[in-house]
């Protein structure tokens, strides 16, 4: 068996050209050769497939809800934990400050080479073998997801204090930490009438006004405000 052969088997799928595969892999912190030409192809070729699944699969949704399903089907998170289900941090090739620093289980790095190996499947085996495996890997999500469940968590509490006659919340980032690769974001949100705000901490400051949202909004509809 290749030194990819344990994620070929994941991916149910065999390169012919295995020197794709290890690109796809390869992270420019470790080699000029490195897989950002990939990611740019594969991102395409995911976003193509999954908007053609979700137009076919809801037929009666308007533009706005299937962009809005494709977003959350194709965003960096999702793309990270599909990456980590395929045990892919394991066949990164990373630079030794990346090794060091977590890059394996990074989820921009992560998310990152799984649309490169999405790039390496469609140069290698052509748009059939390339939709094969897209789909396979999001079988789960397609199945699961409806125009009722994608709004994320700052629209969700937006309309819910719309609708109790509130204001908007206000999000402020009280704190940075962290190295420049791994920076980290505490934010605060403020809704009137509460005793106390809602903090979150994330990767990003839109990750930490989700999480503080979603904080929110589990308050709000237990009654605890």
């Amino acid at each position: 068996m290749s030194e990819f052969g344990a994620l070929e088997v994941r991916l149910d799928y065999c390169f012919r050209d295995r020197e794709l595969l290890a690109q796809a892999l390869t992270h420019r912190s470790h080699h000029h050769h490195h897989n950002e030409r990939l990611e740019f192809l594969g991102d395409g070729v995911l976003g193509f497939i999954i908007a053609d699944s979700l137009y076919h699969q809801f037929p009666r949704s308007a533009e706005g809800d299937l962009t809005r399903m494709r977003a959350r089907l194709v965003r960096r998170d999702t793309l990270a934990a599909l990456a980590r289900d395929l045990s892919l941090g394991k066949f990164l090739r990373l630079g030794e400050g990346e090794q060091k620093s977590g890059g394996f289980d990074r989820d921009s790095i992560l998310a990152d080479a799984l649309e490169a190996v999405f790039g390496a499947v469609f140069l290698d085996g052509g748009f059939r073998n390339a939709k094969t495996v897209i789909l396979k890997l999001f079988a789960q999500r397609l199945a699961t997801i409806t125009t009722q469940n994608i709004k994320d968590n700052k629209t969700r509490l937006q309309e819910l204090l719309q609708k109790q006659e509130k204001s908007l919340p206000v999000y402020e980032v009280v704190d940075q930490s962290g190295q420049a690769h791994a920076l980290q974001f505490r934010v605060r949100c403020d809704i009137e009438h509460t005793e106390s705000p809602f903090f979150a901490t994330g990767s990003s400051r839109r990750a930490a006004e989700q999480k503080a949202a979603g904080i929110a909004i589990n308050a709000l509809e237990s009654s605890e405000f």
